[in-house]
């Protein structure tokens, strides 16, 4: 198995878009992906849920993760979201990723039909004996409708040689402590990343790896210091950070995090387009309390 390690902050790397017809913006991804490389991040994330990979087809999956491994160039790993609902569709799309050259694969749970613990865990491990890169396993409940326990979690990690790693996007803290606790033992570098960017610094303190951090978009080089300062034991200057970017959780009352995050990149002068329709407004008030967000943090000097 390709060795990788997975650690620091990952950028779920949004999907820019012309505004005409909602078209992948290549150039403009290539632009962003500097952005994040040039702020500090330790990983590229290609159509993960601020990528808006729910809503691409397989074909603008692979261009766009074609384009991400060109322009990323091995400075950091990239990581590929290749689960759908089908686990023959999820194969597919996962040895598609590794043939393009994606480092790690980020795989969601099945989503829309409800699925048992041992179906998941089956799903998972058909996927895997197909590949020969890290997976990441990925746990959002709200958004897929099927959760991913720990006592499972801690049983693919010790059955499976190339499941290395899981995000908890559940927003449990509790569930995240219980993944990193039970997977102590399995044997491996088995890495726990917090999904939920409120929660890296905490996630880094009960021993896991850091986090897929979707602010990273707007703050490249804030969220990666969270990361860089644990590790040289700077706790106060970590969680100094970790407080400062919190703002933006006010404006998330107001719509779909992603379809935020993506409007207040727009915001700060990228050309990166809405979310793809229908998940595309944020009402007048939502846009009102966004600009005063990032006027606060433009003065702090996040960047």
């Amino acid at each position: 198995m390709k060795r990788v390690p997975i650690k620091g902050i990952i950028t779920p790397i949004l999907t820019p878009m012309y505004p005409e017809d909602e078209s992948i913006n290549i150039p403009e991804l290539r632009n962003q992906i500097e952005r994040q490389i040039a702020g500090g991040v330790h990983g590229i994330f290609s159509a993960g849920t601020n990528g808006e990979g729910y809503i691409l087809s397989l074909r603008e999956k692979e261009e766009l993760l074609e384009a991400t491994v060109d322009q990323v160039r091995g400075r950091v790993s990239v990581y590929a979201g290749s689960g759908c609902i089908s686990t023959r569709d999820t194969v597919y799309m996962s040895k598609r990723a590794e043939e393009l050259g994606a480092d790690v694969l980020s795989i969601i749970t099945p989503s829309f039909a409800l699925a048992s613990q041992k179906e998941l865990y089956d799903h998972y491990c058909e996927v895997a004996r197909h590949v020969n890169i890290p997976i990441v396993l990925y746990n959002i409940p709200a958004r897929t409708g099927n959760k991913l326990l720990p006592e499972t979690v801690a049983k693919l990690a010790r059955d499976v040689d190339v499941i290395m790693g899981v995000k908890d996007s559940s927003g449990d803290i509790d569930n995240l402590k219980a993944y990193i606790r039970q997977t102590r033992d399995v044997g491996k570098d088995f890495a726990v990343l917090a999904g939920n960017d409120g929660s890296i610094l905490t996630c880094l303190k009960e021993g896991g790896a850091g986090g897929i951090a979707g602010r990273a978009n707007l703050y490249p080089r804030a969220l990666a210091s969270i990361y860089e300062l644990f590790v040289a034991g700077e706790l106060d200057k970590a969680q100094a950070v970790q407080d400062a970017v919190a703002t933006l959780q006010r404006v998330f009352k107001f719509g779909n995090p992603n379809t935020v995050i993506k409007k207040a990149v727009a915001m700060m002068g990228y050309p990166v387009g809405d979310c793809r329709r229908p998940f595309n407004d944020l009402c007048e008030e939502g846009i009102a309390e966004l600009r005063a967000v990032l006027k606060e943090n433009e003065e702090k000097g996040l960047c």
